[in-house]
């Protein structure tokens, strides 16, 4: 029986927890298998595919049930679980970053969000770009997390004298490799609680919930930042989809 695609992804990533992002190629992975070079590039055309499958592998259990039924809770729940998958291997959230990765799970993954978002009564623009800020706070906070694990904090007391920058050593404390965790839900909070701010005006446009459908500012949703990210995934698989159509 060959090899499947299913054990390229794990031999990926196990590579990336014993090597590092630098440390994983398409030989690699085939050396741990103990296949053929070419074994590995009949799933994965490129190092870049091979990560993109990877990456969407990361997301395999942020939807398991149970998730909370009542907004915020739920939105907390998927962010918490998309970082907890990100840490869960080295490297996992620079890897994240640097592909674009249109599948399955990563698409599942933020039709849930933005529906969570949706179902609470915000604008398709505001549900789209809310998730778009949670995740990249995730993949920059974790990034910053998985770097401090190998090497020294950014900030050491000594390169912030009180005397030159006043300001950042009063809040070197809270800055710390042991505040990640309540950095993470202190920012999330934050974009929560901003919310009701963030659809604008009163006749802004009316809201997904009312409408059954997305309002005038649904366009710009394309107009958004682009790059890495689930938010994009989603735009380019739409755009997929109403070109085969």
């Amino acid at each position: 029986m060959g090899t499947t695609q299913g054990e390229i992804v794990a031999a990926t990533l196990a590579v990336l927890d014993e090597h590092g992002l630098d440390g994983v190629t398409m030989r690699a992975v085939a050396a741990r298998l103990g296949v053929q070079h070419n074994t590995v590039r009949w799933h994965a055309s490129s190092k870049g595919r091979l990560l993109e499958l990877a990456s969407d592998e990361l997301l395999v259990h942020c939807l398991d049930e149970p998730l909370p039924e009542a907004f915020p809770d739920r939105l907390k729940e998927l962010s918490r679980r998309c970082r907890a998958a990100l840490l869960s291997h080295r490297d996992a959230a620079r890897m994240v970053a640097g592909v674009f990765a249109a599948e399955p799970r990563t698409l599942r993954y933020a039709d849930t969000v933005i529906a969570t978002l949706l179902a609470a009564g915000h604008s398709p623009r505001t549900a789209a770009w809310t998730h778009w800020s949670i995740f990249y706070l995730t993949l920059g906070l974790t990034q910053e997390q998985q770097a401090a694990q190998e090497t020294a904090p950014a900030l050491l007391p000594d390169q912030v004298p009180a005397s030159t920058y006043p300001a950042l050593a009063a809040v070197l404390p809270y800055v710390g490799p042991d505040s990640f965790d309540q950095r993470f839900e202190f920012a999330l909070d934050l974009i929560i609680a901003g919310l009701p701010r963030a659809e604008g005006p009163v006749g802004h446009g009316p809201s997904f919930a009312s409408t059954g459908g997305p309002d005038g500012d649904g366009c710009d949703v394309e107009s958004g930042p682009g790059g890495t990210g689930f938010v994009a995934a989603v735009i380019a698989s739409g755009r997929s989809a109403r070109q085969r159509g």
